[in-house]
């Protein structure tokens, strides 16, 4: 039998019950992939993050309930919580070795800043099938890169939008709808991903490595306040610098324990 530290992060938030929930394994090595990903499942989370330490840095892999995938910003961050607050990090910087490339997270206070690559978008025109799923009828403009931009009009015509999410094709819909912000917050956003476990995700670090680029250069400024409007919310503290995204966002442990895994 192992044992496994697990911990489960609300992530984007600084209390329970809000933000983006994950689940983080610290590994002594790793498993194979069918293991991960049955972990995975028995957490039941939109992401289980799974950490293995290399001296002072660290690799990192991410698991829906259905399979692996590339880049997950919320899980990294809940990961790099757990670093610093579990395993007393002496470091103010984390780095990751991920799918996606090196990755890192540096801390100030409370808030950890995640530092990704920009995601790039083009303009282009929606297909029908995604406009009617989503029950839009007028947008100001669309884009697509890793997943579709969807501008709106107002954040009271994002929070008003009530998608038929079935009816939307499984991975080729995935859609982040935007819209500007209302004083407090430069733009806000939700994050639709049909055919996931979780189909609106509740704050999506991910879709913001588009939103920032789009937002700065519609707004004329690098640093930006933005929140996702989820039912569970989050607040992302936003920067574009060159080509790199910086995302700030806090963190909470909901709960802690061990994995017992046997083999037979």
């Amino acid at each position: 039998m192992k044992e496994i530290p697990v911990y489960l992060v609300s992530a984007f938030s600084e209390r329970p019950f809000s933000g983006n929930p994950a689940a983080v394994c610290l590994l002594d090595a790793w498993l194979a992939d069918d293991v991960l990903l049955k972990m995975a499942q028995e957490h039941n989370q939109s992401e289980t993050a799974f950490v293995v330490r290399e001296g002072e840095s660290f690799s990192l892999r991410w698991f829906t309930t259905r399979n692996e995938v590339n880049l997950c910003g919320h899980a990294t961050l809940a990961s790099a919580h757990v670093i610093f607050h579990h395993l007393d990090f002496p470091h103010a910087v984390i780095h990751f070795a991920t799918a996606s490339g090196r990755l890192t997270v540096s801390r100030e206070g409370d808030w950890l800043t995640l530092d990704f690559p920009a995601g790039a978008t083009q303009e282009t025109t929606p297909p029908a099938a995604l406009l009617a799923g989503l029950g839009v009828e007028r947008y100001v403009s669309a884009r697509r890169g890793r997943a579709w931009l969807i501008e709106l009009a107002s954040r009271e015509e994002v929070a008003a939008v009530r998608p038929t999410i079935e009816t939307m094709m499984p991975g080729e819909h995935k859609v982040t709808i935007t819209a500007p912000g209302d004083g407090e917050y430069d733009f806000v956003s939700r994050f639709f991903s049909p055919g996931e476990a979780v189909w609106e995700d509740p704050v999506t670090g991910s879709a913001h490595t588009m939103l920032i680029p789009f937002w700065s250069a519609k707004l004329g400024k690098s640093k930006m306040l933005a929140r996702q409007i989820s039912a569970r919310g989050g607040d992302i503290r936003c920067e574009l610098k060159g080509d790199r995204v910086l995302m700030a966002g806090q963190a909470v442990t909901w709960l802690q324990g061990k994995i017992l895994l046997r083999f037979n």
